[in-house]
């Protein structure tokens, strides 16, 4: 089938599958994972002061993945059960669950939608290739105060420029060192001219992001970085050249393979960062690099940029450099967009989750933390510095 659920506990990951037969997952067996009290160190670049502060970290749970088309899911107590054609496939308990995200024709019962509310856990509508169509979530938490100045920093065009200005250079940062990895990995497969001059450039744009600029200059320049990082992008493709050719990015609807995997992995990761910020109490939908939109998550995309090439970006290319996903996995419609088959769908969210536990050294933390909780460490970073707590948001930079 059809569901896919990653329990970070321990070193491994463990999925439950339903394979045509009658199955009950309850996983009380398996030890969740709590991480407490990180003591925050404040950089000298990006902070002037150190703060001496013991927090509690959010618990990392579990994210329910359902593809099988007709299902519904439905309320059994305190739990969620999955159900096609009229016979109960699995069942989960809601508090072992941090979302639920559904994938084309999935339904869902008032009952399931109310006790998921009373829970804090989100529900998110995708379409069968990953298109977002809406989310189901409770009551707004947080303290009204906290998003009254995120209102405030917004409509400062000094301060959204600011922290813009910092989101911008740790993406530009971020694509330099996949470019740089890759370089020095693979120089027999590489364009070595281009990669270096797409390199020189990027370091040339970090350097001119250390004065303050406009908010409309700053995005001038998060898109001519965006340029150039994908100009050189397919050569970061070492394995199956003849099918995954990337010549430049396309979206709604993407034109080719690897378009086609960067949208569905950026769809999952913004689904991530929206969970993350309302846990934290901040709108997801006011940003400061995207202007307001109805019904874009702003503030969500803004957060998003920093991992999009340390995080999606990277596994796109694991996936087809390690022959995990081929070429044959993909179809084209009459309208010329490409999209994965079902079994690609499933290899790929099995690696997002798998790729979520992997502990990876946070820069302003330096504690190693799973990747999967690092949208939660910003969103909490992102509020701790509205709040006055530290005197610049210090964004996800990887080493």
């Amino acid at each position: 089938m059809i569901v896919y659920l990653s329990y970070l506990g321990g070193s491994q990951t463990h999925m439950g599958f339903f394979c045509g037969r009658r199955q009950e997952f309850t996983p009380t067996d398996i030890t969740q994972r709590f991480i407490f009290n990180i003591e925050w160190r404040a950089m000298p670049v990006l902070a002037s002061y150190s703060i001496q502060r013991s927090i509690k970290m959010k618990r990392l749970l579990n994210v329910l993945y359902v593809t099988t088309q007709n299902a519904w899911l439905i309320r059994d107590g305190q739990n969620v059960v999955i159900r096609v054609e009229h016979e109960n496939k699995m069942r989960f308990p809601i508090h072992t669950l941090n979302g639920i995200v559904c994938f084309g024709l999935v339904s869902c019962t008032p009952q399931l939608m109310q006790l998921c509310a009373e829970n804090d856990v989100l529900i998110s509508f995708l379409s069968e290739h990953g298109k977002f169509y809406a989310r189901v979530h409770g009551r707004a938490h947080g303290n009204v105060l906290l998003r009254r100045e995120q209102y405030r920093r917004a409509d400062r065009d000094t301060d959204a420029a600011d922290i813009a200005r910092r989101i911008i250079t740790a993406k530009i940062m971020n694509c330099r060192t996949v470019l740089m990895r890759a370089r020095r990995d693979h120089k027999e497969q590489c364009d070595i001219p281009s990669m270096n001059r797409a390199i020189q450039q990027l370091d040339g744009i970090i350097n001119q992001l250390d004065r303050v600029a406009p908010l409309d200059v700053l995005r001038g320049k998060e898109g001519e970085a965006s340029r150039i990082y994908f100009s050189v992008f397919d050569n970061l493709i070492l394995m199956q050249k003849d099918q995954f050719k990337f010549t430049q990015r396309s979206r709604r609807p993407p034109l080719d393979k690897i378009n086609a995997l960067l949208s569905f992995v950026y769809t999952m990761l913004a689904n991530e960062v929206v969970s993350a910020l309302e846990s934290i109490g901040l709108d997801p939908a006011v940003g400061f690099l995207h202007r307001d939109r109805p019904g874009r998550p702003g503030l969500a995309l803004d957060i998003m940029e920093e991992f999009r090439p340390a995080v999606a970006d990277r596994l796109v290319l694991s996936l087809v450099n390690r022959n995990q996903i081929q070429g044959k996995q993909f179809k084209t419609t009459e309208t010329g967009a490409v999209v994965m088959t079902d079994e690609a769908r499933k290899d790929l969210i099995v690696a997002w989750q798998k790729r979520k536990q992997e502990e990876v050294v946070h820069p302003y933390l330096n504690e190693k933390l799973p990747l999967g909780m690092m949208p939660y460490v910003q969103a909490l970073l992102m509020s701790r510095f509205l709040r006055g707590d530290v005197d610049a948001y210090p964004p996800y930079i990887q080493k």
